[in-house]
C-alpha cells in the first residue's frame, strides 16, 4: 500500500499580493466595526434599527475587487460593509449611525441609509425589495448614456418575494441593462427559513424564467464571489445584459439588534463560523508567505485603531441643527418643470 503524503497542501494562490492583502484588511474592518455597532447599540448611542453585517464580509469584498471604480452599487439596509469597502470614511457611517450632523446622510439617514456619491455608492434602503427597481433604472441610465459601467444590485433572500423585483428582472432582461442582481442568501428573511417561505430553495434558478443567466455562488469565500462577479460584469459591459447571483452567505448574529434568533440552533451558527470568509483569506496569505505573522498583527492595529477614531470622530460630531431638517427634501425651484 502506497504510504500517504505528509505534506501539508497550501491554498492554491489565485490573484495578486495587493488582492489578498485588500481583501483581508477590508473584510477584517468591516467585522470590527460592525462589531464596535454592536456595542454601542447596546450602550444607546446608536438607536432605531441596526442590521449588522457580520459573516458576510465576502460578498462586498469580493465583489469590489471585480468592478471599476465608476461602477455603481445599491442594497437594502444591511448596508454598513459596502461604503466601507469601497473607501468611504469609517467616522463619517459611525457618525450617521449616531445620527450626528458630519454622518454621510447628514443624520438624516441613520443605520439603514447610508449614502456615498463620491464612492458610486447609491445608498441602502429600508423598504424591502424598493432598491432593485432603482438598481435597474440606475443601470439603464449607463447604458442609455453610452457608458461602460454597471449597476450591482444587493437584496436579500426575503425580497426575491416582491412583485417589484420580478418586474425588474423581466425589463433588465428585455432591454439588456448592465445590472448583476445579488441575492445575499443568508438562509433566513428575519427568522424565517427560506424553505418555509418560497417553494424555491434554490433562488439562483429564479432568473431562470427570464432566460437570465443565474448561479449560485459560495459567498463564504472572497474568491468565489470575486470569480462570479468578474465574469457577470464582462458579460455586462459586452452588452449581453444582467446576471443573476445567488451569495450563499450567512450572518452570524440577528437579523437586527433586537432578533432573539431563537429560529437557529448554536451548532448551525458554529458550523458555519468554521468556513469563516476571513479566516480563510488569513489562511491562505500565511501559508503562502504572501504577509508574516507580524505584518497580519500590524493590520489588526490598524483596523483596530480605524474604528476607534470612528468612534471618536462620531462622539465628538454635533447633532444636526433641527431646522436642517427640512433641507433636502425637495428640489430647488430652478427645477425645469416646476411653476409658479
Amino acid at each position: 500500500m502506497a504510504k500517504k503524503s505528509s505534506t501539508t497542501t497550501k491554498t492554491k494562490v489565485k490573484y495578486s499580493k495587493d488582492t489578498y492583502v485588500y481583501w483581508y484588511e477590508s473584510m477584517l474592518l468591516m467585522r470590527r466595526f460592525e462589531e464596535k455597532a454592536g456595542q454601542l447599540y447596546g450602550q444607546q448611542k446608536i438607536r432605531g434599527f441596526c442590521h449588522l453585517y457580520i459573516g458576510q464580509e465576502a460578498c462586498a469584498s469580493g465583489a469590489i475587487t471585480a468592478l471599476e471604480k465608476d461602477d455603481k452599487w445599491i442594497t437594502a439596509y444591511r448596508d454598513h460593509a459596502h461604503p466601507l469597502g469601497l473607501g468611504t470614511d469609517p467616522g463619517a457611517v459611525m457618525a450617521e449611525l449616531f445620527g450626528k450632523a458630519t454622518g454621510t446622510t447628514k443624520g438624516k439617514g441613520g443605520s439603514m441609509h447610508i449614502f456615498d456619491k463620491e464612492k458610486n455608492f447609491m445608498g441602502g434602503h429600508g423598504i424591502v425589495g424598493a432598491q432593485v427597481p432603482m438598481g435597474l433604472g440606475i443601470g439603464f441610465a449607463e447604458r442609455y448614456k453610452g457608458t461602460k459601467n454597471l449597476c450591482i444590485c444587493y437584496m436579500g433572500d426575503g425580497a426575491v418575494r416582491q412583485g417589484a423585483v420580478h418586474e425588474s428582472f423581466n425589463l433588465a432582461m428585455l432591454y439588456k441593462t448592465p445590472v448583476i442582481f445579488v441575492i445575499e442568501n443568508n438562509g433566513y428573511a428575519m427568522g424565517t427559513a427560506v424553505k418555509r417561505s418560497s417553494n424555491v430553495e434554490d433562488l439562483s434558478t429564479l432568473g431562470e424564467s427570464y432566460d437570465m443567466p443565474s448561479f449560485a455562488v459560495d459567498a463564504m469565500n472572497v474568491e468565489e464571489v470575486h470569480e462570479a462577479v468578474s465574469e457577470a460584469a464582462k458579460r455586462a459591459r459586452d452588452g449581453e445584459g444582467p446576471t443573476l447571483l445567488e451569495f450563499r452567505t450567512y450572518r452570524y448574529k440577528g437579523h437586527s439588534m433586537s432578533d432573539p434568533q431563537k429560529y437557529r440552533t448554536r451548532e448551525e451558527v458554529e458550523a458555519y463560523k468554521e468556513r469563516d470568509p476571513i479566516e480563510q483569506v488569513k489562511k491562505t496569505i500565511l501559508e503562502n508567505e504572501i504577509l508574516s505573522e507580524d505584518e497580519i498583527e500590524e493590520i489588526n492595529k490598524k483596523v483596530k485603531q480605524k474604528v476607534a477614531d470612528a468612534v471618536k470622530f462620531a462622539e465628538e460630531s454635533p447633532w444636526p441643527d433641527g431646522e436642517k431638517a427640512f433641507e433636502d427634501v425637495y428640489m430647488q425651484e430652478d427645477y425645469p418643470f416646476v411653476k409658479e
